[in-house]
């Protein structure tokens, strides 16, 4: 069994993307936490938990890190945010 656990952390939204706007703010800001993962940030409807919409792209790059773009990004991935 793994020794690992998982923070659930409810932020509410009005709709989704405004959802995984936040998502993604709130998940490169804890980049300053080595212990954090945000690659696996994902959001749900309230009553549909078990429904999971990813918000980043979560591929690995080189050297492990994951891609800081949103999820389904057109290009490369990157570590830096597009403009």
């Amino acid at each position: 069994m793994s020794q690992r656990y998982v923070i659930h952390l409810p932020v509410v939204a009005n709709d989704l993307s405004a959802a995984q706007r936040l998502a993604r703010v709130i998940g490169r800001w804890m980049l300053v936490l080595p212990m954090a993962d945000p690659g696996e940030t994902t959001v749900s409807e309230e009553d549909q938990q078990f429904l999971r919409h990813r918000v980043f792209c979560d591929l690995r790059m080189p050297g492990g890190r994951r891609c800081l773009l949103r999820d389904g990004h057109d290009g490369d991935c990157s570590r830096r945010l597009r403009r």
